[in-house]
Formats: C-alpha cells, structure tokens, sequence
C-alpha cells in the first residue's frame, strides 16, 4: 500500500501578488466610504422630502387612467408627452403635464389662495420671472399648503411666503455642491430663492 506524502505544502503565490490583492481591497473599500459619504452629504443637504421615483410613463390625455401620484403636487410618475410653457401661469397647470416639466430638471412653484391673494403672487412672480426657463409658477387650487415647490422626486411646502425667503436663504448658503439656483433679492428686506440644492440631479431624466 502506498502511502501518501506527508507534509506537503501548498503552492506559493507568486512574490507581491498577495501584497497587491490586499492593496486593492483597502482602496476598492477607501472609494467605498468616500462615495456613500457624498451621496449621504448630497442628500442630507436637499430640502424638502423625498419621494419614490414612480417612473415616466407617458400617457396621451391627463385623463387617462394611471397610478396615483404619490405626492401632491406631484414629484414622479405617469405624464403627458409635452412640456407646460417655462414661465408664469394664472391658470392651474394639469398635474399630468407638469410632471413632465419635473422630468426635465425643471422646478414648479405652486400656491392657493382662499380668496384674491395678489401679494403673494406677486413676490412669487419676482422669484420665478427672473429665470428664462426650467422654472414655472402657477396657481394650485386644494394644496394643502399656500406655497409648494417641486422637482423630480422632491416636495418643499410652506405656509407663508416669508418662511419659504428664510428657509431659500439658509439653502442657498449651504447649498450643495451641484446647485442650480441663485439667491435673488425680492425687494431690500426680503431675500427669497428657489433653494439651489432643490434639484437633486440636473441632468434630465431618459424619457420613457
């Protein structure tokens, strides 16, 4: 009966490569940190709330049957194939068309009033007029709250107007890195802004 050797080593991996393995797991781990800790310093700089991303499915007419939104006004989800004109609106703008807006890295500022409210439209109309496009203002009926502004996946909502100028204010001067929006001075005591960390991401959403 043979008997097996006894003692046998294991092949040696060749000089260094084991030293290179470990040196890449310690930077594969670095890149690791380093990025989860600007994703998370990105997030927590946005205002507002977040919601799920419900997609951009395209439907004909805004009467045609799709997921309720999860937000309201709207952040994401089922809208029409064009885009509401940029600018200021004095009628309600369909929640079906203006999310196609939001899909293309637009914000929409929104308000009700109970009763005539020209004042406040007015300072919003400083704020948003000042953009040749991507922002559009326009009146919302039923909100819950006066003022709402939105982007895609994103909802700020305010009570009064000079809490939207304090809290665009703070905003602005700890926006995050890929702000959009500059501050803009409504008159010589009030600043207002749509708050620059408002769009998470600039880069237009794929059309579906």
């Amino acid at each position: 009966m043979r008997k097996g050797k006894s003692g046998a080593k294991a092949p040696t991996p060749p000089a260094g490569r084991g030293r290179w393995w470990v040196i890449g797991l310690g930077v594969a781990v670095a890149v690791a940190v380093i990025v989860g800790y600007f994703a998370y310093r990105a997030g927590a700089d946005l205002p507002g709330a977040r919601f799920d991303d419900q997609g951009n499915e395209h439907i004909q007419m805004a009467s045609e049957p799709h997921p309720p939104y999860n937000s309201d006004p709207p952040t994401s989800g089922a809208h029409l194939p064009y885009i509401a004109p940029w600018g200021i609106h004095t009628v309600p703008i369909a929640r079906e068309l203006q999310v196609h807006n939001l899909e293309d890295g637009g914000v929409v500022v929104q308000y009700r009033c109970d009763g005539p409210c020209p004042d406040l439209a007015a300072k919003l109309t400083e704020i948003v007029k000042r953009y040749d496009t991507q922002v559009i203002l326009a009146p919302y009926p039923g909100m819950r709250t006066r003022i709402a502004l939105t982007a895609w996946t994103r909802l700020d909502a305010f009570d009064e107007f000079d809490d939207m100028a304090a809290e665009g204010k703070a905003k602005a001067t700890a926006a995050a890195d890929r702000e959009m929006v500059p501050v803009m001075a409504v008159d010589d005591t009030v600043e207002a802004s749509i708050p620059p960390a408002f769009i998470a991401d600039p880069t237009p959403v794929a059309h579906g």
